[in-house]
């Protein structure tokens, strides 16, 4: 993972830590369901941005090597790869 995208996404991961033992607190404290239910849609959103940053790094720095390599058995098993993942998310 290049530099800047792993410094975003661990910041990103640290904030949803934080969103996280948030959720935790609001169970604990016997808080309106409701609200506890809208905390968890935000962490899943914010789970499924940290996701598309990884996955976007892995396309401009992986895949892009993979193509630019010339490496028939590469590419293919960086795009199979890459189609793996994203058939695996929408889970």
């Amino acid at each position: 993972m290049r530099a800047n995208a792993k410094a975003a996404v661990l910041k990103r991961l640290q904030r949803i830590e934080g969103q996280v033992r948030g959720l935790s607190r609001m169970v604990a404290d016997d808080r309106y369901c409701i609200d506890i239910v809208t905390q968890l849609s935000a962490a899943r959103a914010a789970l499924r941005r940290a996701e598309e940053e990884i996955l976007a790094d892995h396309v401009a720095h992986c895949v892009e090597h993979a193509i630019a390599s010339g490496n028939k058995t590469e590419q293919r098993r960086k795009v199979t790869e890459l189609i793996d993942v994203l058939s695996r998310s929408d889970r």
